[in-house]
């Protein structure tokens, strides 16, 4: 059997896109019949927009790690967190699956280590597709989407919402069991 599938490219990257990539995403999964969607979102501004999209799906919205811009404390706005909950959606905060330990170790010794040199890699196809490989690692890791299962992953290129890719989850200790089925969209530039 073989699929023919069209492929969104933006001409820019960033938020501008965020409500096509939002909408592009949400017909793959309609079509596909996919119920969990996994969404990036620091300040929760692009994972409100996804609740308001996504209402009755598994909404799982990764804010990134507390402390990673001002110690003890996260960038999701309240009013986003609490129209991302109120819509059912599920909210978490964990560190970068490709660059924790990683980036620690090169700040202070220097020299690549495997997480970047995957995170480098996978920018090859632009930073949302890195960022969403990312999330779904990190939903699985924290228990949020089951690794093996198929999940939309949506994410972006600096704010908002480019990219959207339809995966097979794994944890990131499994990291290479993740399969990339389909792009759904992302920028050209």
């Amino acid at each position: 059997m073989t699929m023919e599938r069209s492929i969104r490219y933006f001409e820019r990257c960033g938020a501008a896109n965020t409500g096509e990539t939002l909408r592009l995403a949400r017909e793959r999964a309609d079509a596909l019949e996919l119920r969990t969607i996994v969404v990036a979102s620091y300040t929760g501004e692009t994972g409100a927009g996804a609740a308001a999209v996504f209402g009755g799906f598994d909404l799982v919205v990764c804010g990134g790690v507390c402390g990673f811009r001002e110690p003890n404390a996260v960038a999701m706005r309240d009013a986003h967190r609490a129209a991302i909950e109120a819509a059912g959606g599920r909210i978490f905060f964990a560190g970068h699956a490709f660059g924790m330990i990683g980036r620690a170790v090169d700040r202070r010794l220097g020299g690549a280590q495997a997480d970047g040199i995957v995170a480098n890699t996978l920018r090859l196809f632009g930073q949302g597709a890195k960022v969403c490989c990312e999330i779904a690692c990190m939903a699985a890791d924290a228990g949020l989407v089951c690794a093996g299962s198929e999940v939309v992953a949506i994410a972006g290129t600096g704010k908002g919402a480019d990219t959207a890719i339809v995966l097979t989850a794994a944890n990131t200790h499994t990291f290479f069991d993740t399969r990339i089925r389909e792009i759904v969209c992302m920028p050209r530039a």
